[in-house]
């Protein structure tokens, strides 16, 4: 099954180059968030809700894919 590239999104194609799934370190280092910043965004209850899966109750992964879709959400027009 072959999917064309009009199909897929850019993060999803992107996500599937490199590593999908990133702890807190990578997504400070990848994306600029402080490892603070993303404890404040994880906790808030409103749209700035930064989305996390977290696996076995404590280890905090973020999905590039989700993260990308969440950036485009919040983007302000100037």
């Amino acid at each position: 099954m072959s999917i064309s590239l009009e199909e897929m999104d850019f993060a999803e194609i992107y996500a599937k180059l490199t590593k999908r799934w990133l702890s807190p370190a990578d997504l400070a280092d990848e994306y600029g968030f402080s490892k603070s910043s993303q404890s404040k965004m994880r906790m808030s209850s409103s749209s700035s809700t930064l989305p996390f899966s977290k696996v076995g109750g404590k280890y905090i992964r973020y999905d590039r894919v989700a993260i990308d879709a969440w950036l485009e959400d919040h983007k302000v027009q100037g």
